[in-house]
């Protein structure tokens, strides 16, 4: 995703536009994901308040699902605008988002299916967190037909929530399970993988 981000999203928004608009963009896609963050952190607090003799990993997967949905439209509207910009774009960010949706469905449905929840409620609540992707995207593809700085903003806000979930989420997440350099070491093949993915 970082790679994306740096060799295809910013690049892309740059032809299209000037740096301020650029920096705008990633500023205000930065602070939409913190917003959605913190309103997420407060759900989770709020529930642990109100039930401490809640299954703890049903609850883990609810609140999972709530903060993958939030983080699903961002990734949807640069899936939406990138297909503006052009098609390998497009494909490329539908391909990178698709590969790191699967460990994060993975990570909602654990906690919901071990926390005693039915089978068909765990597919049906991982669908409903995804289908925010498509909403994005319908309204990516959408405002990306008004204009070139439309699309040029749409890319950089995806940049910015992109950038805020990789170093605020992801990286972190990663370090926690596993505190030796297997994180790093797969971050870093993830980088090179994404680059060999831009250039083909």
């Amino acid at each position: 995703m970082i790679s994306i981000v740096c060799f295809d999203l910013i690049p892309e928004a740059l032809e299209i536009s000037g740096i301020s608009l650029i920096l705008l963009g990633i500023i205000i896609g930065v602070i939409c994901m913190i917003v959605c963050d913190v309103l997420v952190q407060e759900k989770f607090n709020n529930k642990e308040r109100k039930s401490a003799n809640t299954n703890s990993l049903l609850k883990t997967g609810i609140i999972v699902s709530i903060g993958l949905a939030l983080h699903n439209f961002p990734e949807g509207l640069a899936i939406g605008s990138g297909f503006g910009a052009s098609l390998k774009l497009g494909y490329s960010l539908a391909l990178a988002i698709l590969l790191h949706d699967i460990p994060e469905g993975v990570s909602m449905a654990v906690p919901m299916k071990n926390g005693g929840m039915k089978k068909t409620k765990v597919i049906f609540y991982v669908i409903l967190s995804g289908i925010t992707t498509g909403i994005g995207a319908f309204f990516g593809a959408l405002v990306g037909t008004i204009s070139q700085e439309i699309i040029a903003i749409c890319l950089s806000f995806a940049a910015g929530a992109m950038l805020y979930i990789v170093s605020g989420e992801l990286i972190p997440e990663s370090n926690k399970l596993y505190r030796g350099r297997i994180a790093s070491i797969g971050n870093i093949l993830g980088f090179i993988l994404g680059i060999l993915a831009v250039k083909i």
